[in-house]
């Protein structure tokens, strides 16, 4: 979680919503994602989704098996979708997204019976990772 944390760092240092992600393969790190949907003008440019594509590409597949991937904020709807479609099997998050978390939040898509099951968990580093966020539109509101 400490090196999704730098990624979000990353966002926060270009002016984005510090989200950070990283996708683990046997034991080391293959893709690293942050926030970029304002630098890339997208609306898909999250975290999640640029480390998805990375990882796909790293290991030759979009089934993402036997991967762990490490969020520094619970997952969206779109994000979580492609985590099922990645077919990552684990999924560990800092903090909740009171606005648009779809594991806990707001609902939970990880429960619905896909034939790809995820474990998902939350609270690693969640006052890091929660932190970060409120500083970033702390300093935003200061900004405007």
């Amino acid at each position: 979680m400490k090196c999704a944390l730098k990624e979000a760092q990353k966002a926060y240092a270009l002016g984005e919503v510090p989200i950070g992600c990283v996708i683990v393969y046997d034991g080391k790190i293959i893709a690293r994602g942050h926030n970029l949907r304002e630098s890339k003008n997208s609306p898909i440019a999250h975290a999640e989704i640029i480390a998805i594509e990375k990882a796909a590409k790293k290991l030759d597949s979009w089934r993402l098996l036997d991967t762990t991937m490490y969020i520094t904020l619970e997952p969206c709807t779109m994000c979580s979708g492609a985590i099922i479609h990645a077919r990552i099997p684990k999924v560990i998050y800092g903090c909740r997204d009171p606005r648009f978390g779809a594991h806990v939040s707001l609902l939970n898509l990880f429960d619905v019976k896909y034939n790809h099951q995820v474990d998902i968990s939350g609270g690693v580093l969640e006052e890091e990772c929660s932190e970060l966020i409120k500083a970033f539109f702390r300093d935003l509101r200061n900004k405007n």
